[in-house]
């Protein structure tokens, strides 16, 4: 079982899908990286040496914000965001949606289950 930035990586995955389930890795990025340390992305993680994990880790550490402090800077910006009392802030605030989607209808997933109003029957 490989373990990089406090994740373990599945061993039966290739490489490039496997860092994916990193925080902060997607498909583009794992392609790269797999490029800059030169291993083939046809190979699987339970074929990795120790040297070439240890390579990936390192150069994880080096180049990416990756897992806890990635979500922690996430949250920092949502939260100043959030004090400085901007329209993003407000609707973060509140749980609406924020990037101006409509909320007459839809918008279920980020307001929650529907909640009946007492009263109004038309």
């Amino acid at each position: 079982m490989a373990r990089i930035a406090g994740v373990n990586i599945p061993t039966k995955k290739r490489v490039p899908i496997a860092l994916t389930y990193i925080h902060g890795i997607g498909p583009a990025s794992a392609r790269e990286i797999c490029e800059k340390v030169g291993i083939e992305p046809s190979r699987r993680v339970d074929a990795l040496t120790d040297a070439e994990i240890l390579a990936i880790r390192e150069h994880i550490d080096a180049n990416y914000i990756v897992e806890g402090d990635l979500r922690r800077e996430t949250t920092m910006n949502i939260k100043r965001l959030m004090d400085l009392g901007c329209y993003r802030g407000l609707r973060h605030r509140r749980n609406l949606p924020v990037r101006g989607q409509r909320t007459h209808t839809n918008a279920r997933t980020r307001k929650g289950p529907a909640k009946p109003i007492a009263g109004k029957k038309k």
